[in-house]
């Protein structure tokens, strides 16, 4: 399922968070969103799962628009992990990811058997299965971001949304959860700060900077060391992966600057 941001602009106390963004994500494509903070990345975001309602513009899901479908609806569609997904109840880790069937539910009525194993394959994948039984508030925020993920999978969506998902992950995890990403064949909409792991994992990077659009495309045409100096401040040298021959980003050193 195509998703398209259509001219979206948010304003708070008069100032555009988010500024005529116009972005696609054609289907079964992971487009990155980077710029620094404070860029309006997040804002976006929360306007695709409708933890936010844009002052103007248009979020499509395929032909519909976001804000004439009902919660439940597009619930069933656009899946979530946002970067403060707080959890304030110590629910297990298997109650929690079960909860990402909420919206294919009726009532109080029990996960049916293929929910349950669906929800066990899930969290074996994504190695939370032997904290099935432990409370979440217990977990470390690495663990926690892997059960949260989980959760939204477990959801079966056509599009998901991810606000830093490799916080508080280790290496190990962050390669696995980028090769799962390209595994799910999902329409994916993804916030990372790390400009490498943007360059390894998505087919298009759309970058932001005060709330506006720089420039959108493929790895190569978007990390370029003129964008990336003119936006984040910081000059980089950029050469190809040796195996991948996806961008990958050197940064000079303000000390390795003044040798030269």
């Amino acid at each position: 399922m195509d998703l398209m941001l259509d001219g979206l602009t948010v304003v708070t106390d008069g100032r555009a968070l988010v500024d005529d963004l116009s972005l696609e994500v054609p289907s079964g494509q992971i487009v990155g969103l980077i710029g620094p903070n404070g860029s309006g990345k997040s804002t976006a975001l929360r306007c695709v799962y409708r933890a936010l309602r844009p002052t103007s513009g248009t979020v499509l899901l395929g032909r519909d628009e976001l804000a004439d479908l009902a919660p439940r609806q597009s619930a069933r569609l656009v899946a979530a992990m946002a970067q403060d997904g707080a959890v304030d109840v110590d629910f297990t880790v298997e109650e929690v990811v079960a909860l990402g069937r909420t919206p294919h539910g009726r009532g109080n009525a029990p996960l049916t058997r293929h929910e349950r194993e669906l929800c066990e394959k899930t969290m074996e994948r994504l190695d939370v299965a032997h904290l099935a039984r432990r409370g979440i508030l217990g977990l470390s925020g690495g663990e926690r971001q892997r059960v949260l993920l989980a959760r939204a999978l477990v959801q079966e969506p056509r599009i998901l949304v991810l606000d830093e998902p490799t916080n508080h992950l280790d290496v190990r995890h962050q390669v696995e959860l980028l090769s799962l990403l390209r595994e799910v064949g999902l329409t994916v909409l993804i916030v990372l700060h790390d400009l490498n792991l943007a360059a390894t994992v998505c087919d298009r990077i759309g970058v932001l900077s005060r709330g506006r659009l720089v420039k959108a495309g493929t790895p190569w045409t978007v990390l370029t060391p003129e964008i990336v100096s003119g936006v984040f401040g910081v000059e980089v040298t950029v050469v190809p992966h040796p195996l991948s021959g996806s961008p990958q980003l050197l940064y000079s050193l303000p000390l390795e600057r003044s040798k030269s």
